[in-house]
């Protein structure tokens, strides 16, 4: 058929459909002027839906006269100018539909859109689904798939136009918590055609993917799925904190899986692939290891890091570069004893960081009694009342802590003094302090520490029967049952 031949038919049809669509038009207003308003809208309905009708069936048989007489490659690009003038019309359509409602209240105009609405989206899709067979028809495997792709991704397009083209539309005419609420249900639905269209592409996809590639990918998408599931579902249950440990965890899982899934997945295409890709998957995974291993290894570094900064940090608490105020009283009181008592008196000396820094004396015990006679006597010092006495068992040792205070020089002082833990035998304070006498027997009564020249040592809390040192290490009751 000649060129001149193709213009004249397509010129014959255009005025066919002219002549058509102006005395559906004609017909239309005839019946609108004669009808009540209820009448009308039917007669309305009824014209657009002939009109509709004769157009779609007019396009097909168009359509198929000119894929009988012209060849593949044109009947495909007349396909396609086909199907562009059906949408056109379409669109034009509904658009003189919506413009003619508009003039209805408010109650009818809502109903008209929705219903308008829903016929657009019920014609895209049929269309959209038409011209997927008919491509997936004439097209090798791989233009399928990008033909599929560029289906999908159109429909997307226009489903996210056509929501928001609504959503501008209602939100014209309703209040705001209408327009909430229409955001909302237009939100929804726009997520279940979304997802629909993912769940009939994914089908798609696997009627014609193998099996292999198939479970790999169902199980992706298991995956994401249970993970998307099990957060959500977490965190409607559990408050802040609680969420922050679920997300951690579940973060983990995923991880695990993803690490599972890919071990799988490598496995199964190593006894499927020849030794040369191999090969590279291989090293792939080897890199993946290693990079996984320095991961690790950084981490573990930094956590070392962090723990020798808190050590660091506990070291200089308990030995400040500061010096305590109590440091130039401390000095003083060691010269004194040592230039009374003598060099060797005393065994250390030290600021207690740990106790209000309290000045510390460790004491040689030949030397106790003579240190404490100098520091409740000496007038300089005068340490005259004894605040505390007690001992304690180190299991490698005994020891006797005594807390003075003076208040002449309105300052305390610690005396410490170790004791072989077989045969604890040290002076007593008594004769010094008599703030010491109960104190002094109270430790001979728990720990069994032998305080010589004390005037009246004995057992204040148990019986002089009982037997053995409760606050010993290792003390055995003698009755078991007591």
């Amino acid at each position: 058929m000649s060129e001149k031949e193709d213009l004249a038919k397509q010129k014959a049809e255009a005025a066919a459909k002219a002549k058509a669509v102006a005395l559906a038009r004609k017909q239309a207003k005839e019946e609108s002027a004669e009808k009540p308003e209820g009448e009308t809208d039917m007669a309305k309905q009824k014209a657009e839906a002939a009109a509709k009708a004769k157009a779609v069936a007019l396009a097909r048989k168009q359509a198929k006269e000119e894929g009988a007489e012209k060849p593949e490659g044109e009947t495909d690009m007349a396909k396609q100018k086909a199907e562009a003038a059906a949408k056109a019309k379409a669109v034009a359509l509904a658009r003189k539909q919506a413009k003619e409602e508009s003039v209805k209240p408010e109650g009818d105009m809502d109903i008209a859109k929705q219903k308008a609405a829903a016929a657009a989206k019920a014609k895209a899709a049929a269309l959209a689904r038409k011209q997927a067979k008919a491509e997936s028809a004439e097209k090798p495997e791989g233009d399928m798939d990008i033909a599929k792709q560029k289906a999908a991704a159109a429909a997307k397009a226009k489903a996210a136009a056509l929501a928001r083209k609504q959503a501008k539309a209602e939100s014209a005419e309703k209040p705001e918590g209408d327009m909430d609420i229409a955001k909302q249900k237009a939100a929804a639905a726009a997520k279940a055609k979304a997802a629909a269209l993912a769940r009939k592409q994914a089908k798609e996809e696997a009627t014609e993917k193998p099996e292999g590639e198939m479970d790999a990918a169902k199980q992706k998408a298991k995956a994401a799925a249970l993970a998307r599931k099990q957060a959500k579902g977490e965190s409607a249950e559990k408050p802040e904190g609680d969420m922050d440990i679920a997300k951690q965890k579940a973060a983990a899982a995923a991880k695990a899986k993803a690490a599972a899934l890919a071990r799988k997945q490598a496995k199964e295409e190593a006894t499927e692939k020849p030794e040369g890709e191999m090969d590279a998957a291989k090293q792939k995974a080897a890199a993946a290891a290693k990079a996984k291993a320095a991961a690790a290894a950084k981490a573990k570094a930094v956590a070392a890091a962090k723990n020798r900064t808190a050590e660091k940090e506990s070291k200089e608490v308990n030995t400040p570069s500061e010096l305590s105020p109590n440091q130039l009283k401390l000095d003083q009181i060691v010269s004194a004893i040592e230039s009374h008592v003598g060099q060797g008196a005393l065994l250390e000396h030290y600021i207690n960081r740990l106790s209000k820094d309290v000045p510390t004396l460790v004491a040689n015990p030949d030397t106790y009694f003579s240190i404490a006679k100098f520091l409740r006597y000496d007038e300089q010092l005068n340490f005259t009342y004894l605040s505390e006495l007690h001992g304690t068992d180190f299991e490698s040792h005994m020891e006797i802590y005594v807390h003075l205070h003076s208040f002449k020089m309105n300052q305390s002082v610690a005396l410490k003094v170790k004791l072989d833990r077989d045969s604890p035998v040290i002076p007593s304070l008594v004769p010094l302090w008599s703030g010491a006498n109960w104190p002094e027997c109270e430790a001979y009564d728990l720990l069994g520490i032998n305080f010589y020249e004390h005037p009246d040592l004995k057992r204040i809390l148990l019986g002089e029967d009982w037997k053995g040192y409760p606050l010993r290490k290792d003390y055995q009751p003698y009755d078991v049952e007591v």
